[in-house]
């Protein structure tokens, strides 16, 4: 095969949605039908001692939600499929952000019961900043809830976006009995199965076979159904949908394996291969013959044993290869990778090469930073990687005299995934805490405990917001950290930090010191 060839087969989307939608489930199903798994594990079934395959940190397992985004590849068909699970929980919605600059596509999945909610409005703004397209599948079709035509009406005016039903429910709850697949005109019967796929049967809806398969009255109701959408709904467009403008519409039930084959067959049809990425100097066709690629997420601990950290890279263009020399444009030296990987959640394999659409994994001993760009040579930034300013803090003290190393190691790495931050605090050298919500104090603290060795504990602090500041007028910045200098402090990389406990003196701030800019996230 040509590397043109390679990337038009390559599909990397991302999965997304509110926490419990069923948003790993359906990963695991997808898994299931591209062959990558043989069996799936029943998420947060406590009588069966398995998890699902994209959770595999031990968190994951004990809370039954995903913290960390899970990469997994597998073949379908003629087709290489990436797959990104996302953290659906508000409290990383950081990670699952940056993952979102990584995809080409995104599918949506909706509770029927539920319809949207707050989280997946977030992540569709994200998605309508990027123009990325957007598939929607409505889930849990097996239990009561909302009319179809009510939750058409509601994803698009809650999410923005026209849609356009690609299969229709028969009816839901105890009484569903499957689907009409509008796409490729066939009706597919519900048989509720965890691990058995369904058979479909291809017929007109004209057919008087369809009365034999679901009676009289739900074959009228269906053929009007079909007719109502046919009339309000434009004719699928597959332009409108790349433009991120159209979104296609599934219904079905990924606990019981249904509905989720027809989504998967569809999708590989239209989504789209590697489109082209944005860099700082120019623009990155996926097809050109020179390799690009940038870390969009930082593992550690993939595997504790060996306390590695993991640089997740996109490939943006041409063909990444083993023991091959690339440019670390930050660094601007060159660097070989002997054992990158491939990866089916923590599952990882080493891989000989890679092309664009594809995620590499790099062993990494603190060498990349989100956001780096890798080349065959040219001198590259991509856009889009921000860190945002945190909304709580707390500082952390070492509850271990003992074990400090592995504390500050186990914070270092722990900080370079970018779900955190750390500040130190320039008046008194504390060591503090950043994130977007209170779940992740606790996953930092289980993670430094069972993955280091290291126990910490936390102490109030009192904050409102962390703003990165930056000036021309030195002096002014030089007046400024001198009469704030209990409330300055360093990030990471050293730059400077303005703590401000309260909106008041943050505006005050603002209001004194014209020549200073105020950042609230940390890409400027």
């Amino acid at each position: 095969m040509t590397i043109r060839e390679e990337i038009e087969r390559r599909r990397t989307f991302a999965v997304i949605s509110h926490p419990d939608a069923g948003k790993t489930t359906l990963t695991e199903k997808l898994l299931l039908f591209g062959g990558a798994i043989h069996v799936a594990g029943a998420v947060k079934s406590n009588k069966i001692k398995k998890t699902a395959t994209s959770d595999w940190m031990e968190i994951e397992k004990q809370r039954g939600i995903s913290v960390a985004t899970s990469v997994m590849g597998f073949d379908y068909g003629d087709h290489k499929i990436n797959i990104l699970d996302t953290p659906g929980h508000q409290d990383f919605a950081e990670d699952t952000f940056r993952t979102l600059t990584a995809v080409d596509s995104v599918i949506v999945v909706v509770d029927v019961a539920k319809g949207v909610e707050t989280q997946t409005r977030r992540l569709m703004e994200v998605c309508r900043m990027r123009n990325t397209p957007v598939m929607i599948f409505v889930n849990k079709m097996d239990r009561e809830g909302k009319d179809p035509f009510d939750i058409l009406d509601e994803l698009e005016e809650e999410l923005q976006i026209a849609v356009r039903p690609l299969s229709w429910p028969i009816d839901m709850g105890e009484r569903f009995r499957g689907v009409y697949n509008l796409y490729q005109k066939s009706l597919d019967l519900y048989q509720p199965s965890k691990q058995v796929v369904t058979k479909s049967v291809h017929l007109d809806l004209e057919s008087s076979d369809l009365e034999k398969h679901i009676g009289d009255k739900l074959s009228k109701k269906l053929r009007d159904d079909v007719e109502l959408i046919t009339e309000v709904y434009p004719e699928f467009q597959q332009e409108a949908y790349l433009a991120g403008e159209l979104a296609p519409v599934f219904f079905g039930s990924a606990l019981n394996n249904f509905g989720v084959k027809e989504l998967l067959d569809c999708f590989v049809e239209i989504a789209p291969s590697p489109r082209p990425v944005q860099t700082e100097e120019r623009t990155v066709d996926p097809n050109e013959e020179a390799f690009s690629g940038f870390v969009f997420k930082i593992h550690a601990n993939m595997d504790p044993n060996h306390r590695s950290c993991i640089a997740f890279v996109k490939v943006c263009s041409g063909k990444f290869e083993r023991n091959v020399n690339y440019k670390h444009v930050r660094f601007n030296r060159m660097m070989k990778f002997s054992s990158p990987t491939a990866f089916m959640a923590q599952k990882k394999e080493i891989l000989d090469e890679a092309y664009a659409g594809d995620i590499v994994g790099l062993p990494d001993n603190g060498n990349f930073k989100i956001g780096d760009t890798l080349t065959s040579g040219e001198d590259l930034h991509f856009k889009g990687l921000p860190s945002f300013s945190p909304e709580m803090f707390k500082y952390i003290e070492n509850a271990d005299p003992m074990k400090s190393k592995q504390l500050q190691r186990g914070v270092e790495q722990l900080m370079d995934e970018g779900v955190a931050q750390l500040f130190v605090n320039q008046f008194n050298g504390r060591k503090i805490i950043g994130t977007v919500g209170q779940l992740q104090f606790e996953v930092i603290q289980y993670r430094l405990l069972h993955e280091y060795g290291a126990q910490c504990r936390w102490e109030p602090i009192n904050l409102y917001k962390a703003c990165w500041i930056d000036s021309n007028d030195a002096l002014q910045l030089a007046d400024f950290k001198k009469r704030k200098f209990q409330y300055m402090a360093h990030d990471k990389e050293g730059r400077d930090v303005f703590l401000a406990e309260s909106n008041y003196i943050l505006m005050m701030a603002q209001q004194d010191f014209k020549n200073i800019r105020f950042h609230f996230n940390s890409e400027f």
